[in-house]
């Protein structure tokens, strides 16, 4: 079982040739930190333009699939929401995917489009989850007319559960909206998958699932803290691999470590899944 286990981890891994990444904080490798002349977010505390203290999942998630730097092609920012702007002015999912397929010549067969996009457009008081969605399916479908053939798309945490949420008077209505969101988003893949052909694949990474099963068996992921941040009001923890949670909202990166893991043992299960309806 190992040894065919091993076998399609290395096929996935040569049938992968590119990254191509949109979203927020949770993905942005350095966009908004070099668009901030390396002010923000500051390093440190922060690595390098990372929004946590080490690399993020999408870096951990390209090594897993034997890919270098030059093959990812990040157009994250961190505070990005799902339009085509962000109330803060940087480029938005809708506006991300826009810069990429408008000077795309053509798609990319062998590569891997991700998107993790939505948190902002609740924490910035957006109390339904109806556009946030209806944006996230409007960008798989440009990629999918663009020629993307495998894309992957992120679900929420609990954004009423995290350090700087869970405590005040936002936290029940975040997670409803978090709820009806990843419910929505769930539907919509249904949907893109009957609407697109069989050669074009929509797959889903269950984070919320994810971050549950962390803040319920800490131990199971090398976790001591799950509740609180390691960066707190200037001061960092002396353990930050034993937290969860970097700072009020982000994960440190043995958290982004755990979350690429799930998400190359997603991208191994689709392929096995494909190899077995093929054979």
């Amino acid at each position: 079982m190992v040894l065919v286990t091993s076998s399609l981890h290395d096929t996935n891994a040569r049938t992968i040739n590119q990254i191509y990444v949109f979203g927020d904080s949770l993905s942005d490798t350095g966009n908004m930190y070099r668009t901030t002349n390396r002010n923000y977010p500051p390093n440190p505390p922060y690595f390098q333009g990372r929004y946590s203290n080490g690399q993020v999942w999408v870096e951990y998630l390209g090594s897993k699939l034997a890919l270098n730097t030059k093959d990812s092609a990040n157009f994250a920012f961190g505070g990005a929401m799902t339009g085509k702007v962000s109330n803060n002015g940087i480029p938005g999912l809708l506006g991300q995917v826009e810069n990429f397929t408008k000077n795309q010549l053509s798609g990319n067969d062998s590569g891997l489009y991700v998107i993790w996009a939505g948190a902002n457009d609740y924490i910035y008081g957006v109390a339904d989850s109806t556009t946030p969605v209806i944006n996230i399916t409007q960008a798989i479908e440009s990629l999918l007319n663009a020629g993307a053939k495998k894309i992957l798309v992120v679900d929420l945490p609990d954004l009423g559960n995290l350090p700087a949420t869970k405590n005040n008077g936002s936290s029940q209505s975040l997670s409803a909206v978090t709820k009806a969101h990843n419910q929505g988003l769930a539907k919509s893949l249904s949907q893109l998958r009957q609407k697109f052909d069989s050669k074009s694949e929509i797959i889903e990474l269950n984070v919320s699932e994810l971050y549950r099963d962390a803040i319920s068996n800490p131990s199971k992921y090398g976790f001591t803290n799950v509740t609180s941040a390691c960066l707190y009001q200037g001061a960092t923890c002396n353990n930050p691999d034993q937290y969860l949670f970097w700072d009020g909202i982000h994960p440190t990166t043995a958290a982004h470590q755990i979350i690429a893991e799930k998400a190359f043992t997603v991208l191994n299960t689709r392929t096995e899944q494909l190899q077995l309806g093929a054979a």
